[in-house]
């Protein structure tokens, strides 16, 4: 069995059953199947010892591994890439947004937070396709919690995978693995969803 999670992991399957069933649940909230939008962003977790690439990210002062994920406006996740922390959001973007070119090929713009702010992300993606970014940042006026247009979705989805212990950390010796995981987690989530709704 583990065998087959491990193959399942390489060639793309999990990915193709959540491009699958996201199309699907966007139809069933009355959406176009394919999305036009999206917002990335990335989340660093602490890792165990089971090995495999680990950084320190030193904004948020965690060893470990950075979950780099790109969802649609109602927060389903369209693509997700794991690397080591110590990757910047605006380095490891174009290689999260290559991933979805193919299978979403009207997604072409993103929201996005500061961290994603710059000409060089700008002249990287001009090499991959036509891509715009939304920098949405906080007013500066504003005091205390502030609920932020489109961002708050894509921290939403991060939540839901809060609720998955095998997500409470990296335990995963590999990458590819510790991807395959967030695609489980989502997969569960929308078999769920679409069951509800019908």
């Amino acid at each position: 069995m583990q065998g087959y999670f491990y193959r399942f992991c390489r060639d793309g399957t999990f990915d193709r059953i959540n491009h699958v069933l996201v199309m699907q649940a966007r139809e069933i909230a009355g959406r176009e199947a394919s999305p036009t939008a999206g917002v990335i962003d990335s989340q660093s977790v602490k890792t165990t010892e089971a090995g495999g690439p680990c950084g320190f990210d030193a904004g948020k002062k965690i060893k470990g591994r950075k979950r780099h994920i790109i969802t649609d406006t109602i927060g389903h996740l369209v693509g997700a890439i794991v690397h080591h922390a110590g990757i910047q959001d605006r380095d490891g973007a174009p290689d999260v947004l290559k991933s979805v070119k193919s299978l979403y090929p009207w997604l072409r713009h993103v929201f996005a937070d500061g961290g994603y702010a710059g000409p060089k992300l700008n002249g990287r993606l001009a090499k991959i396709g036509k891509w715009t970014i939304q920098i949405v940042k906080r007013s500066d006026t504003a005091s205390g919690f502030e609920l932020l247009p489109r961002r708050w979705v894509v921290e939403r989805t991060f939540a839901w995978f809060g609720r998955c212990r095998r997500l409470a950390k990296d335990f995963e010796a590999t990458v590819t693995s510790a991807t395959a995981w967030l695609f489980l987690a989502h997969i569960r989530l929308l078999t769920r969803k679409i069951t509800r709704n019908r």
